[in-house]
């Protein structure tokens, strides 16, 4: 059964002035498409064809024979995680459960922002910035290219894309200032606090 290429949930205008509407056609239509793809032809006809995408991330991870099949698995699963991790009119700061919980296990939401904005400026080349559930307590973490923390027994709440085709036609090489609009006025709390819940 083929991974199909989800739309976005929202429009292609919906996140700016913060993420244009070119940054989305190309980085949605053309990566994440890519992405699927390669994926769905990695996979055709082999055992791995009928099993759900993460099992297949869970499966293949760390298999050096297998490193297309898991880049373009994970690439299509990240991709599809962050187009939910970012809504129009978010940023601000999370309530309830989650809020209480980035207070306990960070000491603070300014810093679960300068842990976050941190693995986000310092991923180098291309990555990604994680919010996750890891033994029951709350961790930032990054990992390099596809790597995703379902390969790491970790629970994703949230992501940010910090690969370069993400912000650059926005933000070209000022990755701290997509960090800051990320942060500021995109962030999907309503989504981080519902994979919490269902953790």
């Amino acid at each position: 059964m083929a991974y199909e290429l989800p739309t976005l949930p929202y429009a292609y205008t919906a996140l700016e002035p913060y993420i244009s509407k070119s940054t989305l056609e190309f980085h949605h239509d053309k990566h994440h498409a890519a992405y699927v793809n390669k994926f769905n032809s990695a996979i055709q006809g082999t055992e791995l064809e009928d099993k759900p995408i993460e099992e297949v991330i869970k499966t293949v991870a760390g298999d050096a024979e297998k490193t297309g099949v898991f880049n373009n698995a994970a690439q299509a699963w990240n991709h599809t995680f962050y187009w939910n991790s970012m809504k129009p009119g978010g940023g601000g700061s999370p309530t309830g459960d989650l809020a209480k919980k980035i207070e306990a296990d960070f000491g603070g939401f300014e810093k679960f922002i300068d842990a976050f904005k941190d693995a986000g400026a310092t991923q180098f080349g291309s990555g990604w910035a994680w919010l996750v559930l890891d033994q029951g307590t709350l961790k930032v973490t990054k990992t390099l290219n596809a790597d995703n923390p379902l390969t790491h027994g970790q629970v994703p709440l949230l992501t940010m894309d910090v690969w370069e085709h993400a912000y650059y036609l926005d933000y070209q090489n000022k990755r701290p200032d997509y960090i800051g609009a990320f942060l500021e006025s995109l962030v999907n709390w309503d989504f981080a606090a519902q994979n919490l819940a269902t953790a």
